[in-house]
């Protein structure tokens, strides 16, 4: 019975391996590659990318963008409506108005960055000479930023994006809008019900628009206790931008004050006391 040929011939080295050439196993194949060859090919997308340990790695990255684009915004204020409202509309006007008079008195403004009621409030914002951001969303149909933000920021996930909404405003301004209105509407309600927020002014303007609203919440939630009567004082309306921007006035206001009222021994210490602190508290020099 003879014995088959040793399978020695045409082997190939990688690193501390060797293997046969025209082996089309798994465990060869890829021992035939050099390092080199597998660093620089382009491969097809791996699975891993869509795996939710690298998804939480990109959320986390679209937070760190975030907080970096807008630590520095200032005092803001966040101006949603609806995308479809087109620049002949009287809400148009209304948002740009508002966002100019925000600007004139030293707010940025923040919108979604699209069209519509968004586009109108960066608008006026920048005729104001304010500081114009919009905080746009990746969606199946195309929304680009509008040209009157100064600063834009893209997201790929919503509940990101509603933190910056939060985050850095002082306040929020409601238009009439749909879905995606409503969705902040009630987030935001649900922030200051619930004391996660505080000293936080929500104002809705159009007072036609959001009436039937507020009698549904008058009539049906607190009648059936589902909320309790004081939450329908956590909303404001109105149709004038200029009492708009009064209450907000109001709120920073009062937080103004609520800081000044902070304990002595927290406060800020003067310079020319921290100075001198600072000169006691440095050890002196021994001479040589």
């Amino acid at each position: 019975m003879s014995e088959k040929p040793a399978r020695t011939t045409g082997r190939k080295r990688s690193g501390r391996v060797t293997v046969r050439a025209g082996d089309d196993h798994a465990a060869t194949k890829r021992a035939r590659q050099t390092e080199d060859q597998r660093l620089l090919e382009r491969p097809v997308r791996p699975d891993w990318l869509e795996s939710d340990s690298w998804r939480v790695l990109r959320i986390q990255s679209e937070f760190v963008e975030g907080f970096d684009a807008l630590a520095a915004v200032g005092p803001a204020v966040s101006v949603f409506g609806s995308a479809r409202t087109k620049a002949n509309h009287p809400n148009y006007k209304l948002a740009r108005e508002l966002g100019r008079l925000l600007a004139v008195q030293g707010y940025a403004v923040i919108t979604g960055g699209g069209p519509g009621i968004m586009e109108a409030a960066n608008r006026g914002c920048q005729e104001g000479g304010g500081v114009s951001v919009g905080c746009n969303i990746e969606l199946p149909m195309e929304q680009g930023l509008n040209p009157y933000c100064d600063l834009g920021v893209e997201f790929r996930y919503f509940f990101v994006r509603k933190v910056m909404f939060v985050k850095y405003a002082d306040a929020f301004v409601i238009f009439p809008g749909g879905y995606g209105t409503l969705d902040e509407l009630f987030e935001a309600l649900t922030l200051i019900q619930t004391k996660k927020i505080l000293n936080f002014p929500v104002i809705l303007m159009g007072a036609a628009y959001w009436g039937p609203l507020l009698t549904w919440i008058r009539e049906t939630l607190t009648k059936q206790a589902t909320i309790n009567p004081e939450d329908v004082d956590l909303l404001r309306v109105t149709d004038d931008p200029a009492e708009a921007c009064q209450i907000i006035n109001a709120y920073v206001t009062e937080r103004r004050r609520a800081a000044a009222g902070t304990a002595p021994e927290t406060a800020a210490i003067p310079e020319a006391k921290a100075a001198k602190s600072a000169a006691r508290a440095r050890p002196e020099r021994a001479e040589s």
